[in-house]
């Protein structure tokens, strides 16, 4: 066991203290969480002067509803002016804004001429300062109608003030009969972020651990270390010692994302700037983006159970693929000839993410059950249903099937490992590994 521990420090130790992965480590938490904020940070910065909008309401009705800002100034000008105008686009006027007629009457008869294309935040609020004018108008028609009265006119003004939009809040009935709101967004959100991650991290963690043995076999530095101690030893040893550095990294940059994105979003968000910026783009209803709504479907999602899950189905899908990646890399000698053994085991990592993706439309579906107990794609495909909520009975037999399956090919791998990491000059075929496993 002595022997065991030094090879897992090794391992470790080797990598955690490479610059790359220091910088790496310590870095990329600040690179996402930049490419994150610097891109609305950015959209948010206005610019330093106030452009000229100019007004033509040929109708009269209309013009005076627009009040300037500190970045849009509007100017109304009479009609026989539009030509004199045109001419400066692009110079001390910013656009043209002309309405031809009753936009009552005709809704199309209005248009806006600019040198650049517009940002849709002006668009948004031009167009919303006459739909309320319009809304007005038609009241005020309704008014004077002999045949409507005044309660009507109120109920009408109170459904137009108070939008058409409805906003429908999911509920969540527990089995002991509590019940408590959910996001579906939320939830379908945080099943592809974790399902992301576990794929990328058993990928490169998995590889790593092929690209070792690979590189101590073609040193022969293999050949001395199991002289004084089992392979078996060695491939466990290497494949928990690569496994603690996944874990490491995973812990640092998830605390680390944390505390950023916490900061950023106290330094750089408020309400009424996202629910401007979401107004604007039209993907929220008209009475605003609500912030706070929004956090509290994030508090909903039961992270401890997901974090806890992640970290159990990452180290038995890491455990299983870095085996049979440890056996590819013990039984060639250069990396072209992984490609045989790999295409494989990267198309079933492939079927087990997009399955996990088509599973997110329905989480209990049986695309989504089953590929959550096969031990292949249980790590993947259960991250995707974890926030939706799964029956523990379900948790428990993933678990099982995954860690013992993991325990076989552990197994598995071990003796053909040993028989191939002192082989040299030969590309085994299957048949050739599975005799292997035969052997005392």
């Amino acid at each position: 066991m002595d022997a065991l521990k030094i090879i897992i420090a090794r391992e470790y130790i080797s990598r955690v203290t490479k610059k790359s992965f220091i910088l790496l480590t310590i870095f990329m938490p600040f690179l996402f969480t930049a490419l994150v904020f610097v891109p609305y940070w950015l959209s948010t910065i206005q610019d330093s002067g106030q452009r000229k909008i100019v007004v033509v309401d040929e109708s009269g009705l209309y013009a005076s509803e627009f009040k300037s800002s500190e970045s849009y100034k509007f100017e109304i000008i009479g009609d026989g002016k539009v030509g004199d105008q045109q001419s400066r686009l692009g110079k001390d006027v910013y656009a043209i804004l002309q309405i031809t007629e009753d936009l009552s009457e005709n809704p199309k008869a209005v248009s806006f001429l600019s040198e650049k294309q517009a940002p849709i935040d002006l668009l948004s609020s031009i167009e919303r300062t006459l739909s309320e004018k319009v809304s007005e108008q038609k009241l005020e028609a309704l008014s004077h109608s002999d045949n409507v009265d005044s309660k009507t006119i109120t109920q009408v003004k109170q459904i137009i003030e108070s939008g058409s939009e409805i906003t429908l809040s999911t509920m969540k009935w527990g089995q002991d009969g509590s019940i408590s709101e959910t996001s579906t967004v939320v939830a379908s959100v945080v099943g592809g972020a974790f399902t992301i991650l576990i794929y990328m991290f058993i990928m490169i963690y998995g590889s790593m651990v092929m690209q070792a043995v690979m590189e101590e076999k073609r040193s022969r530095i293999v050949e001395v270390m199991i002289s004084s101690v089992k392979p078996v030893y060695l491939l466990i040893g290497k494949i928990v010692g690569i496994g603690l550095v996944g874990i490491t990294q995973l812990l640092f940059w998830g605390i680390m994302i944390g505390i950023l994105f916490a900061g950023a979003s106290a330094f750089l968000i408020n309400p009424e700037q996202a629910s401007e910026m979401a107004t604007a783009s039209g993907s929220v209803a008209t009475q605003g983006f609500d912030i706070e709504g929004a956090l509290a479907s994030i508090m909903t999602v039961n992270w401890f159970e997901i974090i806890f899950f992640f970290l159990i189905y990452f180290i038995g899908g890491f455990v299983m693929f870095a085996s049979i990646f440890a056996t590819i890399g013990s039984a060639v000698d250069n990396e072209e000839d992984t490609q045989q053994f790999m295409t494989p085991i990267t198309i079933l990592m492939l079927f087990a993410f997009y399955a996990g993706f088509y599973s997110i439309n329905n989480p209990d579906g049986p695309l989504a059950f089953w590929c959550s107990l096969i031990p292949i794609t249980s790590p993947i495909v259960m991250m995707v249903r974890l926030p939706f909520g799964v029956p523990l009975w379900e948790k428990l037999l993933s678990v099982v099937l995954l860690y013992g399956s993991f325990i076989l090919t552990s197994i598995m791998a071990a003796k053909i490992y040993r028989v191939g990491i002192l082989m040299y000059g030969k590309k085994p075929s299957l048949k050739e590994m599975i005799k292997w496993m035969k052997y005392k």
